[in-house]
């Protein structure tokens, strides 16, 4: 298999969007969505459109600032999250994360909703698959 591309689209190994927050979501709302979610990335969207994304690590971060602040997720979230329109191949995105040394990519539709995410792990997962020969081309 060296030297073989494999044309995967992304969205075969991308998780669901489960959850999301809002520009005005409370930092502690945010922290115990993804804590009773086992998430570690949370889109921010607004009517479905990817505007933002917070990651575990950033909630982390400014969670004891929250006690002397009133801090929204619009106020933490990294704007203009890396969106890839569906058919992406799962090399590209993740060389373009790797690249910018981000942990997620937002999956959006033709109409710029987001749809899924894919993350490390879910690289991870595709790899796992790759290697031990799982994969139908």
């Amino acid at each position: 298999m060296k030297n073989q591309r494999l044309d995967i689209p992304v969205e075969e190994y991308a998780s669901p969007i489960l959850s999301f927050a809002t520009e005005n979501m409370q930092i502690d709302e945010m922290f115990e969505l993804m804590k009773e979610n086992g998430f570690r990335h949370l889109p921010v969207l607004i009517d479905k459109k990817p505007v933002g994304m917070i990651s575990s690590r950033d909630l982390a971060l400014v969670k004891e600032l929250n006690r002397h602040f009133d801090l929204t997720a619009g106020d933490i979230m990294a704007s203009d999250p890396f969106c890839v329109p569906f058919g992406t191949s799962l090399e590209d995105v993740a060389f373009q994360m790797s690249v910018r040394k981000i942990g997620s990519a937002i999956i959006v539709d033709k109409d710029g909703s987001a749809d899924s995410i894919f993350t490390s792990v879910d690289g991870l997962n595709a790899l796992v698959e790759i290697v031990r020969g799982e994969v139908d081309q």
